[in-house]
C-alpha cells in the first residue's frame, strides 16, 4: 500500500459529519424517553435519550442530546407551565432535533423545540393501559372488598418524611383527643424512582400486616405529571391486592389517579384522610355516649316505676311481691339484652378481626411447635452421637489423676497412679514413662 494513500482521523470524521448533516431534511421531530438530564453551570442542558425495546432492560437506541442555554431557558419554562412539572428523567418526549457530529465529542442531537402535549398524551395512554390491565387481571375491586375496621387507630403511612402533606396529616390527627399510632414507611412519592420506592414501602408494611388497621398513602399537592407513579401498573397492582384497606390522599384537584380508583377509600388531601379517621373515632364515641345515656335513663325509669309498684303492693300477699320481683327481673333482662345488641353492633368488626388474628396465631404456633420439635430431634441425635458411653464402647478411654481428667501428657508425672476408665470397667495403672508428640 502506498503510504500516501490515506486520510487523517480528522478528515474521516469530517466526512462522517458531512454525511450525517446532509442525510436528512433538518431538523426532524423525534420521540424518545429521557434517561438522564443535567444542567451545567453555563446553563446548557445535557440529556440522554433512549428508545426502549421489547425488553425494557435493553434499549433499542440511545443518543446524547443538548439544549443550548439560549433555548433551554425558554423551553424549560414553556414545558413546565404546559405540563405542570419540569422536564425530568423517565418522561417520554417529542423533541425537534438536528443531528450533529463533532470531531472530539462524537454524535449528538441538538434540541431546538419540545412538544408538551405529547408527554401529557403518553401519560394518559399509560393510565388507560394500567386500568385495562388491572381489570383483565381481575384485581380491580379487591382492595375495596377488604373490611374497614369501625375504628382505625394503628396506621401505616407511606409518604416522604419531609412532605408538607405528611406534616398536615400528623398535625390534624394530633389536634384531637383520640389516640392514633402512626408508623411512617418512608418513600419517594413523585419523580424518578418513585414506583420502586412506593412498592418497597408497601412490601415492608405487608411484612408487618398484623400490626396495622389500614394503610395510608399521602403526598400533598402536585401537578398532573407528578401523578405518573400513581398511574403505573406496578404501584396500582400492589395497592389493589394489598391485604389491608388502603386510603389515599394524594392531593390533586383535577385528575383522579388509578391508585385512587383501586384503593379502598380515596380522599383529596392528607388532611381529609386524617379527618376521615377522626370522624370514625368520633362517631363511635358518640354512639357509645348515646348508649350510656339510654342505659342510665332506662335503669332510672325502671327503678322509679318498680319503686312505685312496690309501694302500692307493700301490704299485698307474698305471692304479689314475688310477681313484682319477677317483673323487675324481666325488665332488667330486656335492658341488658338491648345493651348487648347495641354494643355488639359497634364492636362486630373488631371481633371479626380478633378471630382472624386468633386463627393466624394458632397456625403460627403450630408451625413453631413443629419446627421446635424437629430441632429437638436433631439435637437429640447430636447428643446421642456424643454420649461418653458410646465413645468408650469404640475403644476409647478416660484417664484421671487425682480425680481430674488428663488432657495433656504435660499434666502427668512419672510414678503417679492413674485411673483408666473403659467401657466395661475401671483400672489403676502406674505411670512409668511419658512420650510427648513432637
Amino acid at each position: 500500500m502506498n503510504t500516501t494513500d490515506h486520510i487523517t482521523l480528522s478528515q474521516l470524521q469530517q466526512l462522517v459529519r458531512q454525511s450525517i448533516e446532509n442525510a436528512l431534511p433538518l431538523p426532524v421531530w423525534v420521540s424518545a424517553e429521557v434517561s438522564d438530564l443535567k444542567v451545567n453551570r453555563s446553563g446548557h442542558c445535557y440529556l440522554e435519550l433512549i428508545e426502549k425495546g421489547d425488553n425494557d432492560a435493553i434499549p433499542r437506541a440511545k443518543a446524547s442530546a443538548v439544549v443550548w442555554r439560549n433555548r433551554w431557558e425558554a423551553l424549560a419554562v414553556w414545558f413546565a407551565s404546559s405540563t405542570g412539572a419540569p422536564l425530568s428523567v423517565g418522561m417520554k418526549v417529542l423533541v425537534r432535533v438536528s443531528p450533529s457530529y463533532h470531531e472530539l465529542y462524537g454524535f449528538s442531537l441538538v434540541i431546538s423545540d419540545i412538544d408538551p402535549t405529547y408527554t401529557l398524551g403518553d401519560m394518559q395512554a399509560q393510565r388507560q393501559q394500567t386500568i385495562d390491565a388491572l381489570r383483565a387481571d381481575g384485581v380491580w375491586d379487591m382492595n375495596r372488598e377488604c373490611v374497614m375496621p369501625t375504628v382505625c387507630q394503628r396506621l401505616a403511612v407511606v409518604s416522604s418524611a419531609t412532605a408538607a402533606g405528611y406534616r398536615d396529616f400528623c398535625n390534624e390527627l394530633g389536634a384531637y383527643s383520640y389516640r392514633f399510632d402512626v408508623t411512617l414507611f418512608e418513600a419517594v412519592v413523585q419523580g424518578h424512582g418513585a414506583e420502586e420506592s412506593i412498592t418497597a414501602a408497601l412490601s415492608a408494611v405487608a411484612e408487618r400486616c398484623e400490626e396495622f388497621d389500614a394503610v395510608v398513602i399521602i403526598r400533598g399537592g402536585g401537578s398532573t405529571t407528578d401523578l405518573a407513579c400513581f398511574n403505573s401498573y406496578l404501584v396500582c397492582s400492589y395497592i389493589a391486592q394489598f391485604p389491608l384497606p388502603v386510603v389515599t390522599g394524594i392531593g390533586h384537584d383535577k385528575d383522579q389517579s388509578v391508585a385512587d380508583m383501586v384503593a379502598h377509600t380515596a380522599l383529596k388531601t392528607p388532611t381529609a384522610v386524617a379527618d376521615f379517621f377522626v370522624s370514625q373515632a368520633a362517631e363511635v364515641d358518640a354512639r357509645l355516649g348515646e348508649l350510656d345515656h339510654l342505659l342510665r335513663v332506662a335503669v332510672d325509669n325502671a327503678l322509679s316505676a318498680e319503686q312505685t309498684r312496690l309501694t302500692v303492693v307493700s301490704h299485698a300477699t307474698s305471692e304479689g311481691c314475688a310477681r313484682v320481683a319477677r317483673d323487675v327481673e324481666v325488665r332488667l333482662q330486656t335492658l341488658g339484652e338491648r345493651l348487648a345488641m347495641m354494643s355488639r353492633e359497634v364492636f362486630m368488626h373488631q371481633g371479626e378481626r380478633l378471630e382472624r388474628y386468633d386463627e393466624g396465631l394458632r397456625n403460627a404456633t403450630a408451625v413453631l411447635v413443629e419446627r421446635c420439635a424437629a430441632q429437638l430431634d436433631s439435637l437429640s441425635g447430636v447428643v446421642a452421637a456424643n454420649d461418653p458411653e458410646r465413645i468408650l464402647a469404640h475403644g476409647f478411654s478416660i484417664v484421671r489423676v487425682g480425680g481430674a481428667a488428663l488432657r495433656s501428657v504435660t499434666d502427668a508425672t512419672i510414678g503417679e497412679v492413674a485411673e483408666v476408665r473403659l467401657a466395661d470397667g475401671t483400672m489403676n495403672v502406674k505411670i512409668t514413662d511419658i512420650w510427648k508428640k513432637s
